[in-house]
């Protein structure tokens, strides 16, 4: 496949927005190939950047008295009384969870 290839259909089944892709373009300043348009989409991909779920996570506290490990590479914990702790982590290596539970 080339350049000339790569067409609206492509780029939805890579789960790019036009958007997105005009924004690769514009980042590489040509039209990528095959190989570095599924680089994009991995990389932007709501597993590895959280593209429809940052918006939502930006409204949580990430400090206070009760916020024991703040958001990071791994687990925020919470403590919520009573000597206890909650420790938040969602992974998938398969598919984002909240979006597809049965493939995630």
């Amino acid at each position: 496949m080339n350049n000339s290839q790569i067409t609206p259909e492509v780029v939805k089944t890579h789960n790019l927005t036009v958007e997105e892709y005009e924004k690769i373009k514009q980042i590489l300043g040509r039209e990528p190939n095959l190989t570095e348009l599924g680089v994009f989409s991995v990389m932007w991909s709501e597993h590895c950047s959280y593209k429809s779920s940052r918006v939502h996570l930006k409204r949580l506290p990430v400090t206070g008295e009760r916020v024991i490990v703040p958001p990071g590479e791994n687990a925020g914990v919470v403590d919520i009384g009573d000597d206890w702790c909650v420790a938040f982590k969602v992974e998938s290596h398969n598919h984002p969870s909240f979006i597809e539970p049965f493939q995630g």
